[in-house]
């Protein structure tokens, strides 16, 4: 699965002129049988509070192909990365491996391979002779329903 840059959560200027809080209600949504609707609202969440933890080492791409559905990643999803957290084993990371950027689960042990989240693909065993360099870690997914 490729990915395109989309730019740095810093250099957005609405993270701090364009606030916009929206109604976080304290009952959640059932995904099974309706339950009677509460009309309480906890408090306002700000979707940049929601998705970015550290402004200056956030950036986003956005996603292309097929390799990690079965993580929840599809084409045209917006992901968010996070660059100042330290890649660990079984994270979803942005890796430039031989200098094309992709999307892929970072497995460390028993030896180093990025994995993909689709059985249609194989994973790819790194070795020395690899040119591998980790930019980040995936810390969540933007996704625009069609509507039908």
């Amino acid at each position: 699965m490729k990915v395109t840059y989309l730019g740095s959560a810093e250099s957005a200027a609405f993270l701090s002129i364009n606030k916009l809080n929206i109604p976080l209600y304290v009952e959640s949504v059932s995904a099974g049988f309706p339950s009677p609707a509460q009309d309480f609202v906890e408090r306002t969440l700000d979707l940049n509070e929601l998705c970015i933890q550290h402004p200056s080492a956030t950036f986003f791409v956005r996603a292309q192909g097929d390799s990690m559905v079965e993580a929840g990643i599809h084409s045209g999803d917006i992901l968010v990365v996070d660059r100042s957290l330290t890649a660990r084993h079984g994270d979803i990371v942005i890796a430039c491996l031989h200098g094309e950027m992709t999307v892929k689960t970072l497995e460390l042990k028993p030896h180093v391979l990025l994995r993909p989240k689709n059985k249609a693909y194989r994973p790819i065993e790194i070795t020395e002779e690899s040119q591998l360099e980790i930019f980040g870690v995936v810390t969540g997914v933007v996704r625009k329903f069609e509507r039908g």
